[in-house]
């Protein structure tokens, strides 16, 4: 990370290091988002939360630091979530249920997420790998999942031997595709994914494609 010395603020103004941190991330969130990796400028981003390049510099170290600092922050927000998720009280097809709505709504609600996912996987996921932060962040609904299925399959509910990150990433590909692809899918289909009227429907068939293939009858197989 670059070495810059703290700028003067301008017009003398004294501001919450946090808080100006927390402005200059909602900004680059946007920014990145809507421009992608190599299209955002961190000028853009400067102006737009009335600070300095110099100061960003100083808080981040670089654009490259900025765009991995989006990042952290973006999946803490899904992890956070997943954290206080509470299933326990639940039987297994009720909690994995939840679950899936619970990444449901978040994708839905955090379209900048899916967005930032999306670019960075085009870059190889190249800022994740070198993030020690994101390294460690793993993820809550994993241990979660597990406890999950291992209740489904002791009470004989679930009757496939499923592994948690592969459902984790049945629930998270339906989720993500649903607003990733959104305009093209309407484009080609004609139907639009996102629409406020076709959220349940969307949201109950994600629920029971997961309870269906957990409980499906494999004595055929």
């Amino acid at each position: 990370m670059t070495s810059v010395d703290e700028p003067a603020r301008p017009n003398g103004r004294i501001r919450d290091a946090a808080r100006t941190q927390a402005e200059i991330l909602d900004v680059a969130t946007q920014e990145f988002a809507r421009a992608g990796y190599d299209g955002a400028r961190v000028d853009e981003i400067a102006a737009r939360t009335r600070t300095t390049k110099r100061m960003i510099y100083y808080y981040f170290g670089g654009k490259e630091q900025l765009f991995t600092a989006v990042l952290e922050r973006a999946y803490g927000v899904i992890r956070e979530a997943e954290q206080e998720l509470d299933v326990e009280h639940l039987d297994p097809v009720a909690a994995i249920r939840r679950l899936a709505e619970v990444t449901f709504d978040h994708h839905e609600q955090h379209p900048d997420f899916i967005r930032l996912v999306s670019i960075e996987n085009i870059h190889g996921a190249e800022h994740i790998a070198a993030s020690e932060k994101l390294g460690k962040i793993g993820s809550p609904a994993l241990d979660v999942i597990r406890r999950i299925l291992a209740s489904g399959q002791e009470s004989g509910l679930f009757t496939a031997d499923v592994d948690a990150v592969d459902l984790h990433a049945m629930i998270s590909s339906f989720c993500f595709f649903r607003v990733a692809n959104r305009h093209t899918f309407g484009a080609l289909f004609g139907r639009d994914l996102v629409a406020a009227e076709q959220r349940e429907h969307y949201r109950t068939m994600l629920g029971d494609m997961v309870i269906a293939y957990l409980t499906a009858d494999r004595a055929a197989d």
